[in-house]
């Protein structure tokens, strides 16, 4: 990846690439979260890495829904929405859910949700890929909404 030729100083990119990334993280916290609440409220034995594998997977999962409804509102078609959300940036959402699981696993042994670590989850899930999302926007001109 040349990242000697973009211009990382565009407010306007780091503007529009922190909206995508905001609602990338809205999504992918939505399956991640839920997963390991569902968890933690019913106290299922199941292993923790278990769970935090099941977590990204359906983080991903609600993060193409998602965004499938946001470009549905912007008139795109429920075909060409979920063809666009599917084809988002995939390294972006992996590298966030790996932040945020990871985040949980080193500050509270993993897959449990306290009133205190999950803005810390939120803000690294959200600072992870939010470069790569400007450089993908700048490089490319590809953005989710």
């Amino acid at each position: 990846m040349n990242t000697s030729n973009i211009d990382w100083n565009c407010k306007y990119t780091w503007k529009s690439s922190a909206k995508n990334t905001a609602w990338c993280v809205l999504g992918c916290a939505i399956g991640d979260f839920g997963t390991i609440l569902f968890f933690q409220l019913s106290q299922i034995p199941f292993p923790v890495l278990g769970i935090m594998i099941l977590a990204i997977i359906n983080g991903l999962i609600t993060s193409i829904i998602l965004e499938t409804i946001i470009l549905m509102l912007q008139n795109f078609s429920l075909s060409n929405a979920l063809k666009t959300a599917a084809g988002m940036s995939l390294i972006s959402m992996i590298s966030m859910e790996v932040a945020m699981n990871l985040t949980d696993y080193i500050l509270t042994g993993g897959a449990t949700l306290t009133w205190w670590v999950v803005p810390i989850m939120l803000t690294l899930g959200f600072l992870t890929p939010w470069p790569y999302n400007y450089w993908r926007l700048k490089k490319y001109g590809l953005a989710c909404h």
